[in-house]
């Protein structure tokens, strides 16, 4: 008898999934592609995604509706920095590609990785960047399908 291994924490889990948000509009799939893998706990799934597939075994679907917090946070007004327009006037200037609202800018954080940015308001004296995921805020749809769950400290599979 084989028992059906579900996913666990450091199970390595390959599926199918789809992001989508609350009107339908789809954020990113890889239903019609190569499938995705990951070992749980690894920081590649958010927490609430990683929560809604635990006990799922190889074959089994998910489909639920994550809140805000669940997905990509809520948004942090503290996330959103003006800075004087004068520290960004070649950026403003460009003439290949002037900053606009909706312009993705992206900066260097402490660690030296690079932090990403939307421009959400320009004005003659100040720009004005939202740090915060671009999904913060909104409710997403999450959609899986598991191909194949690896137990934990797995490191040779034989297949009879």
């Amino acid at each position: 008898m084989n028992a059906s291994v579900t996913i666990v924490e450091g199970s390595r889990v390959t599926l199918h999934f789809s992001l989508a948000l609350a009107t339908g509009d789809l954020v990113d799939s890889n239903f019609a592609g190569k499938p995705a893998t990951f070992i749980v706990g690894d920081g590649s799934l958010l927490p609430g995604f990683e929560e809604q597939l635990m006990g799922l075994a190889s074959g089994e679907e998910c489909d639920v509706v994550l809140a805000p917090e669940q997905a990509f946070g809520e948004i942090n007004p503290r996330n959103v920095h003006n800075f004087p327009a004068a520290k960004f006037k070649s950026l403003i200037e460009d003439p290949m590609n002037p900053a606009e609202a909706g312009t993705i800018v992206s900066f260097q954080d402490p660690g030296g990785g690079d932090l990403p940015g939307v421009v959400t308001k320009l004005t003659k004296s100040t720009i004005t960047v939202d740090f915060n995921h671009p999904l913060a805020g909104k409710t997403i749809a999450f959609r899986a399908k598991i191909l194949s769950v690896i137990p934990p400290g797995t490191s040779a599979i034989t297949i009879s």
